[in-house]
């Protein structure tokens, strides 16, 4: 069975820990195993292939570089030029693995949500493995906890009785209710949430789109046949791959096909759609209260406190039904009943043209990362860290000159013809113009301080002549 992992969304509910260029599977939301790790250690083990991943071209190297920290190989992982949701995400997953296995099973699951209980999720793919090999789509349906507005549901055929692991026929699926609907949908028993996530064999599902998404085969197939291999990745046509529509696997497939089956599963999920949610999921105190990081709650009750700096203390006095996130470069406060709208905040950000709207404060890179410090108008000191045995490319600016101060490790330091290694407490200056490359040729991150100057200091002036990377 091969898992198919989706995680190119970017979670703007859990903004500002969750952004555009650092979404929030990649955070470590809950515990110190981030949700796309969780997700590949939980598709796992026996009977489990290597995962097919298909994520965005900014995330391809945090892919690998997370997986690689959870000692876990990854299969293929495809590129996906633009977002174009799950319908064409998963037909790309099943006709690249139709060419090796017709009859294989493809579990689809996004990379972003919480199952505390692993193993009695994977006896839940167990329980419908025989309905997937004998020709159904078959999806995993949620027991609901409480009348959610914010889920689609699935209403079954049957009773769902004590909601044990077994395979129901679906009779079919509901959008988002509202209110009154939620709340009669969890009286009557037999709903239950869709969790998104499916199980059906390569031929199956292939044979489910030419028959309800027909449109979608052509530009999609092209989009693989035409992919073209980069640095053990597949990056797919772009230029076929527009030409998909737009569209979710449950408008193309799931609401129109009639060989549905559900799997009821009770023992907790959540998608984490909210930082209500994150407060749900997390342990409270007996004042219901959360408090993450460098926080400090005085005489509070159902509220979240969550610093992302450690420098950055967070107190909470007297606060109610209050969500404040503290990042080092925004802070959230909210009401928890308008955990929902947080969307809001990112459109407000991104009209006034906001770079925390969609920027992360940490900028991840395939080498490491980097972090500005301080801006001005003409400078600027960032903090660099490059992983073991990584190399920036080779390059030269045209507008800045850089001071290169290193407080951790070793750097192996390129400047024109000049090579030399600079140790901590040690500093090297490469002129506006020079040819320049940093490396950490250690077995320990090296970490640096670079100080830049100039007239323009935005990360676009620069010109590569060499990347082990392969970026343009």
């Amino acid at each position: 069975m091969t898992p198919v992992l989706l995680c190119g969304g970017s979670g703007t509910r859990l903004w500002p820990l969750s952004r555009k260029s650092y979404p929030k599977q990649f955070s470590p939301l809950l515990g110190d195993t981030t949700l796309f790790q969780a997700s590949a250690q939980r598709l796992a083990g026996d009977g489990y292939g290597a995962p097919l991943v298909l994520t965005n071209s900014d995330f391809r190297f945090i892919v690998t570089e997370q997986l690689s920290e959870v000692g876990i190989d990854p299969g293929a992982i495809l590129i996906e030029p633009e977002g174009r949701n799950t319908a064409p995400a998963v037909l790309a997953a099943a006709l690249y693995l139709h060419q090796s296995d017709p009859k294989a099973l493809m579990l689809v699951a996004p990379s972003d949500h919480v199952v505390p209980d692993a193993a009695a999720f994977r006896a839940a793919v167990t329980a419908g493995e025989a309905a997937a090999r004998d020709g159904q789509l078959v999806t995993f349906g949620i027991k609901p906890t409480h009348a959610e507005t914010g889920y689609g549901y699935l209403e079954l055929d049957g009773d769902a009785g004590d909601f044990s692991p077994r395979a129901i026929g679906l009779k079919r699926f509901v959008e988002k209710p509202d209110a009154a609907t939620a709340e009669a949908m969890l009286a009557a028993g037999n709903f239950l949430w869709n969790a998104g996530i499916f199980l059906f064999s390569v031929d199956t599902i292939i044979a489910a789109f030419r028959a309800h998404a027909p449109d979608l085969m052509a530009p999609v197939q092209a989009a693989v046949d035409q992919g073209r291999p980069d640095l053990g990745f597949l990056r797919l046509d772009p230029d076929t791959w527009g030409g998909a529509e737009d569209i979710s696997i449950d408008y193309a497939v799931m609401e129109r096909a009639d060989n549905l089956t559900v799997v009821p599963f009770a023992a907790g999920w959540s998608d984490l759609g909210g930082w209500d949610a994150v407060w749900r999921e997390s342990d409270r105190d007996a004042d219901g209260v959360v408090a993450q990081g460098a926080a400090t709650a005085i005489e509070c009750e159902n509220s979240l406190l969550r610093s992302e700096d450690d420098g950055l203390e967070v107190v909470g006095i007297g606060l109610k039904n209050i969500i404040t996130v503290a990042m080092p470069d925004a802070v959230l406060v909210a009401d928890a009943s308008r955990a929902q709208d947080v969307k809001l905040a990112v459109a407000a950000l991104k009209a006034k043209k906001s770079t925390q709207a969609t920027a992360f404060p940490k900028d991840h890179r395939p080498w490491g990362w980097f972090e500005s410090l301080v801006i001005g108008e003409r400078f600027q000191v960032k903090r660099i860290v490059v992983h073991p045995g990584a190399a920036l490319s080779l390059q030269s600016h045209h507008h800045r000159s850089e001071h290169w101060i290193v407080v951790e490790g070793t750097a192996k330091v390129t400047v024109d013809d000049d090579v030399k290694l600079v140790s901590e407490n040690q500093s090297v200056y490469i002129p506006l113009g020079a040819v320049h490359r940093m490396e950490n040729p250690g077995k320990v991150p090296m970490v640096l301080i670079e100080v830049q100057t100039g007239s323009y200091l935005g990360e676009d002036d620069i010109i590569r002549y060499e990347d082990v990377y392969a970026r343009s």
